[in-house]
């Protein structure tokens, strides 16, 4: 396959294979064989909901297999962390069934997704079926209806990997707000977390006449307020007590408020909530760097969507030997292109000499150096610019976007600047349509101090 030579490699990383570049070759090559074939799937999940997708791949013969084999498997992969489900059933090339069969089973190497996505989210591991077309069951989902919802006294919050924020709203007005540092990442008992939440509602309640609602947000896979898969509570490694303590803490925090309506989703989903409410806009796409890749998504009808956005995991670079994941054991993830990791992968190529240091001090002294007109953290910034570029393309494939909210500590101060100026820049040259359909903003203040809070609070319907 001929693969199109990238305009604006990333100085620091000029072995990056754009997902974007990688897969408009392919399809090209598709889309002009007329042996091609279709490859019709389903993702679905216990409770019924189910997402169809339909692939054009290339005749299954020769050295076409092994690009058909890479085309459908880094874009399931896609799939499944943005869609979310367990159950994958395939009608098409019996060989790529197989495949793909060995790659998700318990020795496979996409063995991580098979237990985080299927048994830790959707509580079954993943299962690879192949089936006829007429089989494939229908697509059925729903968007949710959560957010915008600003009557009452709410109380809004938000978890974070460092501190915690909690807002007490009156109609919509924020009356009061504060951040609180925790370290949540590596407590075994739970109780430190709870005590936490537990402490931030009762000090925003106090700004309240009454409760009439509590909405919010959190790092983490949530489905109906149980914790299914979350980074704030990695360190409880118990299953027993996970079980326990942790997947109920939130609905048990709602019936220490008189059940009121409580809701919890994941924080990626409220910033795109947040984000949409602030600008007046929907088709958002918000993605956060910070300790990891946040993500989420309003419709252009203004809706929350039921997939899990977790694009930390979702492939971006398709070169053999990628950046490797250390959790997943994948490369070519999101999370190694958009998030402090991002930084400390790419500082010593700027001339940084980081060792032993943790991911967030490296990334404060590169933004001191920047500042300071280092052109090593020039670079480290150019280079996640065009990362950028290229993977906002590749996300176009999979999202209608016409708004893309870029926020996190990675893009804060001038650094932020220059990696919006540089992704602008690679749609413009290489993706010219894209340019003119997505306009590219970063938070206001008052979005900053608040709009997170304020989509948080706002999710729970509230009836006097």
């Amino acid at each position: 396959m001929q693969f199109p030579v990238p305009r604006h490699l990333p100085s620091l990383d000029p072995d990056f294979v754009p997902a974007a570049l990688w897969h408009r070759a392919y399809l090209h090559l598709a889309d002009h064989d007329s042996a091609s074939q279709s490859l019709h799937l389903a993702l679905t999940r216990k409770d019924g909901t189910t997402f169809r997708h339909q692939l054009q791949i290339l005749p299954h013969q020769g050295a076409a297999r092994e690009l058909n084999k890479r085309y459908v498997e880094r874009t399931i992969k896609f799939l499944l962390w943005m869609k979310g489900g367990s159950r994958l059933l395939l009608a098409g090339e019996d060989d790529i069934v197989n495949y793909l069969s060995k790659t998700y089973s318990e020795s496979g190497p996409r063995s991580f997704d098979r237990e985080m996505i299927g048994q830790g989210i959707f509580d079954e591991p993943i299962t690879v079926t192949a089936c006829s077309r007429e089989e494939l069951p229908s697509g059925s989902e729903e968007n949710i209806s959560l957010g915008r919802n600003l009557n009452g006294y709410r109380i809004g919050f938000d978890l974070g990997g460092s501190d915690r924020k909690a807002a007490a709203l009156i109609d919509g007005k924020v009356v009061f707000s504060e951040e609180i540092p925790w370290d949540p990442y590596f407590q075994s008992d739970p109780q430190y977390h709870l005590e936490g939440i537990r402490h931030s509602l009762r000090r925003a309640a106090a700004h309240l006449p009454r409760v009439d609602a509590i909405g919010g947000s959190a790092a983490g896979d949530y489905i109906n307020n149980e914790v299914r898969v979350a980074s704030l509570f990695r360190g409880i490694k118990d299953p027993e007590v996970f079980e326990r303590d942790v997947r109920p803490i939130f609905n048990n925090l709602r019936k220490e408020w008189g059940d009121i309506p409580f809701v919890v989703i994941n924080d990626g989903e409220v910033t795109a909530l947040a984000g949409s409410m602030s600008l007046g806009a929907n088709a958002v796409l918000g993605i956060s760097m910070g300790t990891s890749l946040a993500a989420g998504y309003c419709t252009p009808g203004g809706r929350i969507t039921p997939w899990i956005n977790e694009l930390a995991f979702a492939p971006v670079d398709y070169r053999d030997n990628g950046p490797r994941d250390e959790w997943s054991g994948d490369s070519g993830c999101g999370v190694q292109y958009f998030s402090q990791q991002a930084v400390a992968r790419l500082a010593p190529a700027a001339g940084f000499d980081f060792s032993g240091m943790a991911f967030p001090e490296q990334l404060v002294e590169v933004q001191k150096a920047m500042k300071q007109g280092h052109p090593g953290a020039r670079q480290i910034y150019q280079s996640i610019g065009s990362y950028l570029g290229y993977t906002i393309a590749h996300y176009a494939d999979f999202y209608r976007i016409e708004n893309l909210l870029v926020l996190g500590r990675v893009t804060s101060g001038q650094g932020g600047e220059i990696i919006l100026e540089k992704a602008k820049e690679v749609l413009r040259d290489e993706f010219p349509d894209l340019a003119d359909q997505i306009t590219m903003t970063t938070p206001d203040e008052k979005m900053k101090r608040h709009g997170q809070a304020v989509a948080a609070a706002s999710l729970p319907v509230f009836s006097p």
